[in-house]
Protein backbone atom coordinates (compact mmCIF):
# COMPACT_ATOMS: atom_id res chain seq x y z
CA UNK A 1 0.00 0.00 0.00
CA UNK A 2 1.44 3.36 -1.03
CA UNK A 3 0.35 6.59 0.62
CA UNK A 4 1.24 10.18 0.00
CA UNK A 5 1.21 11.98 3.37
CA UNK A 6 0.39 15.64 3.30
CA UNK A 7 1.93 18.26 5.54
CA UNK A 8 -0.52 19.32 8.18
CA UNK A 9 -3.07 16.70 7.21
CA UNK A 10 -4.71 14.63 9.90
CA UNK A 11 -4.18 10.92 9.24
CA UNK A 12 -7.28 8.93 8.45
CA UNK A 13 -6.69 6.66 11.40
CA UNK A 14 -5.93 8.04 14.83
CA UNK A 15 -7.78 11.32 14.37
CA UNK A 16 -8.26 13.24 17.55
CA UNK A 17 -10.86 15.77 18.55
CA UNK A 18 -14.39 15.96 19.84
CA UNK A 19 -17.74 17.47 18.96
CA UNK A 20 -17.75 21.01 17.56
CA UNK A 21 -20.66 23.13 16.30
CA UNK A 22 -19.53 22.45 12.73
CA UNK A 23 -19.52 18.70 13.28
CA UNK A 24 -22.95 18.87 14.90
CA UNK A 25 -24.32 20.77 11.88
CA UNK A 26 -22.64 18.28 9.56
CA UNK A 27 -24.21 15.31 11.33
CA UNK A 28 -27.61 17.02 11.47
CA UNK A 29 -27.44 17.56 7.70
CA UNK A 30 -26.57 13.92 7.06
CA UNK A 31 -29.30 12.67 9.40
CA UNK A 32 -31.89 14.87 7.67
CA UNK A 33 -30.71 13.63 4.27
CA UNK A 34 -31.28 10.03 5.35
CA UNK A 35 -34.61 11.13 6.87
CA UNK A 36 -35.59 12.41 3.41
CA UNK A 37 -34.59 9.06 1.93
CA UNK A 38 -36.91 7.33 4.40
CA UNK A 39 -39.66 9.88 3.78
CA UNK A 40 -39.45 9.20 0.05
CA UNK A 41 -40.66 5.65 0.74
CA UNK A 42 -43.38 6.63 3.20
CA UNK A 43 -44.84 9.42 1.06
CA UNK A 44 -45.28 7.10 -1.92
CA UNK A 45 -47.22 4.52 0.08
CA UNK A 46 -49.43 7.35 1.39
CA UNK A 47 -50.01 9.05 -1.96
CA UNK A 48 -50.24 5.95 -4.17
CA UNK A 49 -54.08 5.86 -4.21
CA UNK A 50 -54.26 9.54 -5.24
CA UNK A 51 -51.57 9.13 -7.90
CA UNK A 52 -53.20 5.98 -9.30
CA UNK A 53 -56.53 7.81 -9.56
CA UNK A 54 -54.92 10.88 -11.16
CA UNK A 55 -53.20 8.89 -13.93
CA UNK A 56 -55.77 6.07 -14.17
CA UNK A 57 -53.17 3.33 -13.65
CA UNK A 58 -53.02 0.02 -11.84
CA UNK A 59 -49.20 -0.04 -11.95
CA UNK A 60 -48.64 1.91 -8.75
CA UNK A 61 -45.93 -0.53 -7.66
CA UNK A 62 -43.58 1.03 -10.21
CA UNK A 63 -43.39 4.15 -8.04
CA UNK A 64 -41.36 2.15 -5.53
CA UNK A 65 -39.82 -0.43 -7.86
CA UNK A 66 -38.26 2.11 -10.25
CA UNK A 67 -36.74 3.99 -7.31
CA UNK A 68 -35.37 0.75 -5.84
CA UNK A 69 -33.98 -0.64 -9.08
CA UNK A 70 -31.99 2.46 -10.03
CA UNK A 71 -30.62 2.83 -6.51
CA UNK A 72 -29.50 -0.80 -6.36
CA UNK A 73 -28.01 -0.78 -9.85
CA UNK A 74 -26.12 2.48 -9.30
CA UNK A 75 -24.73 1.54 -5.87
CA UNK A 76 -21.63 -0.48 -6.97
CA UNK A 77 -20.52 2.11 -9.52
CA UNK A 78 -21.13 5.00 -7.14
CA UNK A 79 -19.15 3.20 -4.45
CA UNK A 80 -16.18 2.73 -6.74
CA UNK A 81 -16.30 6.34 -7.93
CA UNK A 82 -16.48 7.49 -4.31
CA UNK A 83 -13.33 5.58 -3.43
CA UNK A 84 -11.48 7.10 -6.39
CA UNK A 85 -12.89 10.65 -6.57
CA UNK A 86 -14.11 11.44 -3.06
CA UNK A 87 -17.07 10.41 -0.93
CA UNK A 88 -18.49 13.88 -0.32
CA UNK A 89 -18.18 14.70 -4.01
CA UNK A 90 -20.17 11.62 -5.01
CA UNK A 91 -22.68 12.23 -2.22
CA UNK A 92 -23.39 15.68 -3.67
CA UNK A 93 -23.49 14.29 -7.22
CA UNK A 94 -26.08 11.69 -6.17
CA UNK A 95 -28.12 14.42 -4.48
CA UNK A 96 -27.96 16.62 -7.59
CA UNK A 97 -29.08 13.81 -9.90
CA UNK A 98 -31.83 12.85 -7.48
CA UNK A 99 -32.99 16.48 -7.38
CA UNK A 100 -33.63 16.31 -11.13
CA UNK A 101 -35.82 13.27 -10.51
CA UNK A 102 -37.83 15.00 -7.77
CA UNK A 103 -38.44 17.97 -10.07
CA UNK A 104 -39.51 15.76 -13.00
CA UNK A 105 -41.95 13.95 -10.70
CA UNK A 106 -43.36 17.27 -9.48
CA UNK A 107 -44.23 18.49 -13.00
CA UNK A 108 -44.99 15.11 -14.66
CA UNK A 109 -47.88 15.29 -17.12
CA UNK A 110 -48.35 11.54 -17.48
CA UNK A 111 -47.54 8.38 -15.55
CA UNK A 112 -44.55 7.52 -17.72
CA UNK A 113 -42.88 10.84 -16.88
CA UNK A 114 -43.63 10.30 -13.20
CA UNK A 115 -41.94 6.89 -13.28
CA UNK A 116 -38.89 8.38 -15.04
CA UNK A 117 -38.69 11.01 -12.31
CA UNK A 118 -38.98 8.42 -9.56
CA UNK A 119 -36.29 6.29 -11.20
CA UNK A 120 -33.84 9.21 -11.39
CA UNK A 121 -34.68 10.11 -7.78
CA UNK A 122 -33.52 6.59 -6.87
CA UNK A 123 -29.98 7.98 -6.93
CA UNK A 124 -30.71 8.90 -3.33
CA UNK A 125 -30.31 5.24 -2.32
CA UNK A 126 -26.46 5.29 -2.42
CA UNK A 127 -26.44 8.28 -0.06
CA UNK A 128 -26.97 5.84 2.83
CA UNK A 129 -23.63 4.04 2.54
CA UNK A 130 -21.84 7.14 1.27
CA UNK A 131 -22.88 9.01 4.42
CA UNK A 132 -21.46 6.60 6.96
CA UNK A 133 -18.35 5.99 4.85
CA UNK A 134 -17.73 9.74 4.79
CA UNK A 135 -18.27 10.02 8.54
CA UNK A 136 -15.68 7.29 9.05
CA UNK A 137 -13.10 9.26 7.06
CA UNK A 138 -13.52 12.80 8.38
CA UNK A 139 -14.95 12.67 11.90
CA UNK A 140 -12.69 12.29 14.96
CA UNK A 141 -12.09 8.58 15.53
CA UNK A 142 -13.50 8.42 19.02
CA UNK A 143 -16.90 9.80 18.01
CA UNK A 144 -17.27 7.85 14.75
CA UNK A 145 -19.24 4.91 16.26
CA UNK A 146 -21.80 7.21 17.89
CA UNK A 147 -22.03 9.53 14.87
CA UNK A 148 -22.58 6.74 12.37
CA UNK A 149 -25.11 5.06 14.67
CA UNK A 150 -27.08 8.30 14.99
CA UNK A 151 -26.91 8.81 11.21
CA UNK A 152 -28.17 5.35 10.30
CA UNK A 153 -30.74 4.90 13.06
CA UNK A 154 -31.85 8.53 12.90
CA UNK A 155 -33.96 7.49 9.93
CA UNK A 156 -36.52 6.27 12.48
CA UNK A 157 -37.37 9.87 13.40
CA UNK A 158 -39.33 10.30 10.19
CA UNK A 159 -41.84 7.70 11.37
CA UNK A 160 -43.22 10.21 13.88
CA UNK A 161 -44.13 13.28 11.75
CA UNK A 162 -44.39 11.58 8.32
CA UNK A 163 -48.09 10.59 8.51
CA UNK A 164 -49.06 14.09 9.63
CA UNK A 165 -46.79 15.86 7.13
CA UNK A 166 -47.75 13.71 4.14
CA UNK A 167 -51.42 13.85 5.09
CA UNK A 168 -51.34 17.64 5.38
CA UNK A 169 -49.50 18.07 2.06
CA UNK A 170 -51.82 15.67 0.24
CA UNK A 171 -55.03 17.12 1.64
CA UNK A 172 -53.99 20.75 1.20
CA UNK A 173 -51.93 20.82 -2.00
CA UNK A 174 -52.16 17.44 -3.75
CA UNK A 175 -49.55 14.76 -4.36
CA UNK A 176 -47.22 17.03 -6.38
CA UNK A 177 -46.57 19.10 -3.26
CA UNK A 178 -44.62 16.20 -1.72
CA UNK A 179 -42.22 16.13 -4.65
CA UNK A 180 -41.75 19.92 -4.44
CA UNK A 181 -41.18 19.57 -0.71
CA UNK A 182 -38.53 16.88 -1.27
CA UNK A 183 -36.77 18.95 -3.94
CA UNK A 184 -36.59 22.06 -1.73
CA UNK A 185 -35.26 20.08 1.24
CA UNK A 186 -32.67 18.37 -0.98
CA UNK A 187 -31.32 21.75 -2.16
CA UNK A 188 -31.03 23.03 1.41
CA UNK A 189 -29.27 19.88 2.61
CA UNK A 190 -26.89 19.91 -0.35
CA UNK A 191 -25.74 23.42 0.55
CA UNK A 192 -25.46 22.45 4.22
CA UNK A 193 -23.40 19.32 3.60
CA UNK A 194 -21.12 21.25 1.23
CA UNK A 195 -20.57 23.90 3.91
CA UNK A 196 -20.19 21.80 7.06
CA UNK A 197 -18.80 18.40 5.97
CA UNK A 198 -15.20 17.92 4.90
CA UNK A 199 -14.19 15.85 1.93
CA UNK A 200 -12.45 12.55 2.59
CA UNK A 201 -8.69 12.86 1.99
CA UNK A 202 -8.43 9.18 1.00
CA UNK A 203 -8.47 8.05 -2.61
CA UNK A 204 -8.05 4.66 -4.21
CA UNK A 205 -5.87 4.97 -7.29
CA UNK A 206 -7.70 2.72 -9.74
CA UNK A 207 -9.53 2.63 -13.05
CA UNK A 208 -13.31 2.26 -13.35
CA UNK A 209 -14.65 -1.03 -14.69
CA UNK A 210 -17.44 0.31 -16.91
CA UNK A 211 -18.09 -3.08 -18.48
CA UNK A 212 -18.56 -4.62 -15.06
CA UNK A 213 -20.84 -1.74 -14.02
CA UNK A 214 -23.12 -2.25 -17.04
CA UNK A 215 -23.27 -6.04 -16.71
CA UNK A 216 -23.72 -6.08 -12.93
CA UNK A 217 -26.27 -3.27 -13.03
CA UNK A 218 -28.27 -4.92 -15.81
CA UNK A 219 -28.23 -8.26 -13.99
CA UNK A 220 -29.46 -6.74 -10.74
CA UNK A 221 -32.15 -4.78 -12.58
CA UNK A 222 -33.47 -7.87 -14.35
CA UNK A 223 -33.63 -9.90 -11.14
CA UNK A 224 -35.39 -7.08 -9.28
CA UNK A 225 -37.94 -6.64 -12.07
CA UNK A 226 -38.70 -10.37 -12.00
CA UNK A 227 -39.06 -10.37 -8.21
CA UNK A 228 -41.19 -7.24 -8.15
CA UNK A 229 -43.60 -8.24 -10.91
CA UNK A 230 -43.53 -12.02 -10.63
CA UNK A 231 -46.70 -12.07 -8.49
CA UNK A 232 -48.51 -9.90 -11.07
CA UNK A 233 -47.26 -11.55 -14.23
CA UNK A 234 -47.17 -15.08 -12.80
CA UNK A 235 -44.02 -16.91 -11.76
CA UNK A 236 -44.22 -19.25 -14.76
CA UNK A 237 -44.92 -16.45 -17.25
CA UNK A 238 -42.45 -15.99 -20.06
CA UNK A 239 -41.71 -12.39 -19.13
CA UNK A 240 -40.91 -13.30 -15.51
CA UNK A 241 -38.66 -16.19 -16.51
CA UNK A 242 -36.95 -14.09 -19.19
CA UNK A 243 -36.03 -11.34 -16.73
CA UNK A 244 -35.03 -13.79 -14.01
CA UNK A 245 -32.90 -16.06 -16.19
CA UNK A 246 -31.45 -13.09 -18.07
CA UNK A 247 -30.47 -11.50 -14.78
CA UNK A 248 -28.84 -14.70 -13.53
CA UNK A 249 -26.87 -15.05 -16.78
CA UNK A 250 -25.69 -11.44 -16.59
CA UNK A 251 -24.66 -11.80 -12.94
CA UNK A 252 -22.77 -14.98 -13.79
CA UNK A 253 -21.08 -13.12 -16.63
CA UNK A 254 -20.09 -10.35 -14.24
CA UNK A 255 -18.58 -12.87 -11.82
CA UNK A 256 -16.57 -14.39 -14.67
CA UNK A 257 -15.32 -11.00 -15.84
CA UNK A 258 -14.43 -9.90 -12.29
CA UNK A 259 -12.07 -12.86 -12.02
CA UNK A 260 -10.02 -11.84 -15.05
CA UNK A 261 -10.20 -8.02 -15.07
CA UNK A 262 -7.23 -6.44 -13.31
CA UNK A 263 -9.31 -3.84 -11.46
CA UNK A 264 -12.92 -5.08 -11.32
CA UNK A 265 -15.82 -2.98 -10.11
CA UNK A 266 -15.89 -5.09 -6.93
CA UNK A 267 -12.78 -6.90 -5.77
CA UNK A 268 -13.89 -10.50 -5.27
CA UNK A 269 -10.88 -11.11 -3.03
CA UNK A 270 -12.37 -8.55 -0.65
CA UNK A 271 -15.95 -9.69 -1.08
CA UNK A 272 -15.15 -13.33 -0.33
CA UNK A 273 -13.64 -12.44 3.04
CA UNK A 274 -15.82 -13.96 5.74
CA UNK A 275 -16.51 -10.72 7.65
CA UNK A 276 -17.46 -8.90 4.44
CA UNK A 277 -19.85 -11.39 2.89
CA UNK A 278 -21.46 -12.29 6.22
CA UNK A 279 -21.97 -8.62 7.08
CA UNK A 280 -23.56 -8.09 3.66
CA UNK A 281 -25.83 -11.11 4.09
CA UNK A 282 -26.76 -10.14 7.64
CA UNK A 283 -27.57 -6.59 6.52
CA UNK A 284 -29.87 -7.96 3.85
CA UNK A 285 -31.84 -10.03 6.37
CA UNK A 286 -31.99 -7.15 8.87
CA UNK A 287 -33.42 -4.71 6.35
CA UNK A 288 -35.70 -7.38 4.91
CA UNK A 289 -37.01 -8.21 8.39
CA UNK A 290 -37.61 -4.56 9.20
CA UNK A 291 -39.18 -3.78 5.83
CA UNK A 292 -41.66 -6.65 6.01
CA UNK A 293 -42.69 -5.87 9.60
CA UNK A 294 -43.28 -2.20 8.76
CA UNK A 295 -45.30 -3.22 5.70
CA UNK A 296 -47.56 -5.62 7.62
CA UNK A 297 -48.14 -3.52 10.73
CA UNK A 298 -50.24 -0.72 9.14
CA UNK A 299 -52.32 -3.28 7.25
CA UNK A 300 -53.02 -5.05 10.53
CA UNK A 301 -53.79 -1.90 12.52
CA UNK A 302 -55.87 -0.13 9.83
CA UNK A 303 -58.19 -3.09 9.17
CA UNK A 304 -61.68 -2.22 10.52
CA UNK A 305 -62.56 -4.27 13.59
CA UNK A 306 -66.16 -4.31 12.35
CA UNK A 307 -65.17 -6.82 9.66
CA UNK A 308 -65.03 -9.46 12.39
CA UNK A 309 -61.69 -10.90 11.31
CA UNK A 310 -60.36 -11.05 14.86
CA UNK A 311 -57.83 -8.25 14.43
CA UNK A 312 -57.60 -4.61 13.40
CA UNK A 313 -58.33 -1.25 14.98
CA UNK A 314 -59.63 0.71 11.99
CA UNK A 315 -57.20 3.60 12.49
CA UNK A 316 -56.68 6.16 9.73
CA UNK A 317 -53.35 6.96 8.09
CA UNK A 318 -52.82 9.79 10.56
CA UNK A 319 -54.13 7.67 13.42
CA UNK A 320 -51.48 5.08 12.69
CA UNK A 321 -48.95 7.55 14.07
CA UNK A 322 -49.60 6.16 17.57
CA UNK A 323 -47.93 2.95 16.34
CA UNK A 324 -45.23 4.62 14.26
CA UNK A 325 -44.08 7.17 16.81
CA UNK A 326 -42.85 4.60 19.41
CA UNK A 327 -41.11 2.61 16.67
CA UNK A 328 -39.30 5.69 15.38
CA UNK A 329 -38.26 6.80 18.84
CA UNK A 330 -36.93 3.35 19.72
CA UNK A 331 -35.04 3.05 16.42
CA UNK A 332 -33.16 6.21 17.34
CA UNK A 333 -32.62 4.96 20.89
CA UNK A 334 -31.21 1.69 19.58
CA UNK A 335 -28.71 3.53 17.43
CA UNK A 336 -27.53 5.66 20.34
CA UNK A 337 -27.15 2.54 22.50
CA UNK A 338 -24.97 0.84 19.89
CA UNK A 339 -22.89 3.96 19.24
CA UNK A 340 -22.24 4.40 22.95
CA UNK A 341 -21.38 0.75 23.61
CA UNK A 342 -19.16 0.35 20.54
CA UNK A 343 -17.35 3.54 21.49
CA UNK A 344 -16.62 1.93 24.87
CA UNK A 345 -15.23 -1.26 23.36
CA UNK A 346 -18.26 -3.55 22.91
CA UNK A 347 -17.96 -5.66 19.76
CA UNK A 348 -20.69 -4.91 17.19
CA UNK A 349 -21.00 -8.64 16.44
CA UNK A 350 -22.60 -9.38 19.81
CA UNK A 351 -24.88 -6.37 19.49
CA UNK A 352 -25.97 -7.55 16.03
CA UNK A 353 -26.93 -10.94 17.46
CA UNK A 354 -28.87 -9.34 20.30
CA UNK A 355 -30.63 -6.86 17.99
CA UNK A 356 -31.69 -9.54 15.50
CA UNK A 357 -33.05 -11.78 18.25
CA UNK A 358 -34.98 -8.83 19.69
CA UNK A 359 -36.56 -8.20 16.29
CA UNK A 360 -37.44 -11.88 15.93
CA UNK A 361 -38.91 -12.05 19.45
CA UNK A 362 -41.08 -8.95 18.93
CA UNK A 363 -42.39 -10.29 15.62
CA UNK A 364 -43.19 -13.61 17.27
CA UNK A 365 -45.12 -11.80 20.02
CA UNK A 366 -47.19 -9.94 17.43
CA UNK A 367 -47.88 -13.24 15.67
CA UNK A 368 -49.15 -14.73 18.93
CA UNK A 369 -51.23 -11.73 20.03
CA UNK A 370 -51.94 -8.25 18.65
CA UNK A 371 -54.65 -7.43 21.16
CA UNK A 372 -55.05 -5.16 23.09
CA UNK A 373 -53.77 -2.10 21.25
CA UNK A 374 -51.26 -1.13 23.95
CA UNK A 375 -49.68 -4.58 23.75
CA UNK A 376 -49.26 -4.27 19.99
CA UNK A 377 -47.69 -0.82 20.46
CA UNK A 378 -45.29 -2.26 23.06
CA UNK A 379 -44.26 -5.15 20.80
CA UNK A 380 -43.77 -2.72 17.91
CA UNK A 381 -41.61 -0.45 20.07
CA UNK A 382 -39.45 -3.44 21.04
CA UNK A 383 -39.09 -4.27 17.35
CA UNK A 384 -38.03 -0.65 16.74
CA UNK A 385 -35.33 -0.91 19.40
CA UNK A 386 -33.93 -4.05 17.78
CA UNK A 387 -34.12 -2.40 14.36
CA UNK A 388 -32.20 0.68 15.48
CA UNK A 389 -29.52 -1.44 17.10
CA UNK A 390 -29.20 -3.67 14.03
CA UNK A 391 -29.02 -0.72 11.62
CA UNK A 392 -26.23 0.83 13.69
CA UNK A 393 -24.14 -2.35 13.94
CA UNK A 394 -23.87 -2.82 10.16
CA UNK A 395 -21.54 0.13 9.38
CA UNK A 396 -19.56 -0.56 12.56
CA UNK A 397 -18.98 -4.14 11.41
CA UNK A 398 -17.75 -2.83 8.06
CA UNK A 399 -15.42 -0.39 9.80
CA UNK A 400 -13.81 -3.36 11.53
CA UNK A 401 -13.49 -5.40 8.35
CA UNK A 402 -12.62 -2.92 5.61
CA UNK A 403 -10.00 -0.12 5.46
CA UNK A 404 -11.08 3.42 4.53
CA UNK A 405 -9.85 3.26 0.93
CA UNK A 406 -12.24 0.38 0.16
CA UNK A 407 -15.07 1.52 2.42
CA UNK A 408 -17.47 2.99 -0.12
CA UNK A 409 -17.10 0.30 -2.80
CA UNK A 410 -17.54 -2.49 -0.23
CA UNK A 411 -20.43 -0.73 1.50
CA UNK A 412 -22.15 -0.42 -1.86
CA UNK A 413 -22.58 -4.20 -1.94
CA UNK A 414 -24.18 -4.02 1.48
CA UNK A 415 -26.43 -1.35 0.02
CA UNK A 416 -27.48 -3.68 -2.77
CA UNK A 417 -28.37 -6.39 -0.25
CA UNK A 418 -30.30 -3.83 1.81
CA UNK A 419 -32.44 -3.14 -1.26
CA UNK A 420 -32.83 -6.65 -2.66
CA UNK A 421 -33.93 -8.42 0.53
CA UNK A 422 -36.76 -5.98 1.32
CA UNK A 423 -37.97 -6.62 -2.23
CA UNK A 424 -37.83 -10.41 -1.90
CA UNK A 425 -39.32 -11.04 1.56
CA UNK A 426 -42.66 -9.27 0.90
CA UNK A 427 -43.04 -11.35 -2.26
CA UNK A 428 -42.65 -14.51 -0.16
CA UNK A 429 -45.01 -13.29 2.56
CA UNK A 430 -47.74 -12.17 0.18
CA UNK A 431 -47.44 -15.34 -1.87
CA UNK A 432 -48.31 -17.22 1.33
CA UNK A 433 -51.12 -14.79 2.20
CA UNK A 434 -52.68 -14.74 -1.26
CA UNK A 435 -52.54 -18.49 -1.75
CA UNK A 436 -53.97 -19.61 1.59
CA UNK A 437 -55.30 -16.81 3.79
CA UNK A 438 -57.63 -14.46 1.89
CA UNK A 439 -60.64 -13.68 4.07
CA UNK A 440 -63.98 -14.87 2.58
CA UNK A 441 -65.76 -11.49 2.56
CA UNK A 442 -68.40 -10.27 0.12
CA UNK A 443 -67.34 -7.78 -2.55
CA UNK A 444 -69.83 -5.18 -1.34
CA UNK A 445 -68.03 -5.23 2.02
CA UNK A 446 -64.44 -5.16 0.77
CA UNK A 447 -65.14 -2.75 -2.15
CA UNK A 448 -62.31 -4.31 -4.12
CA UNK A 449 -59.78 -4.39 -1.29
CA UNK A 450 -58.13 -7.63 -0.15
CA UNK A 451 -58.27 -8.67 3.50
CA UNK A 452 -56.56 -11.63 5.13
CA UNK A 453 -57.50 -13.92 7.98
CA UNK A 454 -55.91 -13.64 11.41
CA UNK A 455 -54.11 -16.93 10.70
CA UNK A 456 -52.61 -15.29 7.62
CA UNK A 457 -51.13 -12.45 9.61
CA UNK A 458 -49.85 -14.95 12.14
CA UNK A 459 -48.02 -16.78 9.32
CA UNK A 460 -46.70 -13.51 7.86
CA UNK A 461 -45.25 -12.30 11.17
CA UNK A 462 -43.70 -15.73 11.70
CA UNK A 463 -41.89 -15.19 8.37
CA UNK A 464 -40.63 -11.89 9.81
CA UNK A 465 -39.42 -13.71 12.92
CA UNK A 466 -37.66 -16.40 10.88
CA UNK A 467 -35.85 -13.73 8.89
CA UNK A 468 -34.71 -12.11 12.13
CA UNK A 469 -33.45 -15.44 13.46
CA UNK A 470 -31.48 -16.00 10.24
CA UNK A 471 -29.93 -12.56 10.67
CA UNK A 472 -28.87 -13.53 14.20
CA UNK A 473 -27.38 -16.83 12.95
CA UNK A 474 -25.43 -15.00 10.24
CA UNK A 475 -24.11 -12.55 12.85
CA UNK A 476 -23.16 -15.45 15.12
CA UNK A 477 -21.08 -16.91 12.27
CA UNK A 478 -18.99 -13.72 12.08
CA UNK A 479 -15.50 -14.08 13.58
CA UNK A 480 -15.31 -13.07 17.23
CA UNK A 481 -12.30 -10.91 16.41
CA UNK A 482 -12.48 -9.43 12.91
CA UNK A 483 -9.21 -8.78 11.13
CA UNK A 484 -9.25 -5.93 8.63
CA UNK A 485 -8.87 -6.84 4.98
CA UNK A 486 -5.26 -6.59 3.80
CA UNK A 487 -4.79 -3.88 1.17
CA UNK A 488 -1.11 -4.49 0.46
CA UNK A 489 -0.41 -3.60 -3.13
CA UNK A 490 -3.39 -1.30 -3.45
CA UNK A 491 -2.21 2.21 -4.18
CA UNK A 492 -3.95 4.98 -2.31
CA UNK A 493 -3.24 8.68 -2.09
CA UNK A 494 -4.20 11.62 0.08
CA UNK A 495 -5.85 14.26 -2.06
CA UNK A 496 -4.68 17.80 -1.34
CA UNK A 497 -7.75 19.30 -3.00
CA UNK A 498 -9.98 17.46 -0.57
CA UNK A 499 -8.42 19.30 2.35
CA UNK A 500 -8.49 22.68 0.65
CA UNK A 501 -12.06 22.18 -0.53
Amino acid sequence: MVTEPLAGAMPVDGRSGSWTPRLALSLASIVLLLELLSFSYIMISTSMPMISAEFQTTQGAWLLTSFLIVGSVAAPLVGKLADTHGKRRMLLVCMAISLVGWLISAVAQNYGQLIVGRAIAGMMVPTLFLSYSLIRDVYPSRIVPLAVSIATSGMGLVAVPAPFLSGWLLDSFGFRSMFWFGAIVLVILGVSIRAFTDESPVRLRASIDLFGAVVLGSGLACVLVAISFGPTWGWAAGSTLAFLLGGVVLLAGWLASARVIREPLIDLNVLKQRPVYLTSLGAGFVYGTSGLFLLLLPMLAMTPLALGLGYGYGVSAEGFAIFQAPIGAMVVAGGIVVGTLVGRGTRPRSLMILASLLMASAATCVAVSSDPKLLLIAFSAAFGLGTGMAYATIPNLLFEAVPPQLQASTASIVGVMQSVFPAVLPVIAFAVLNNSYIAPLADEITQGATFYTSEGYRAAFIIVAISGIIAAVVAFCLPRHIRQVDVSGIEVRTDTTALVD
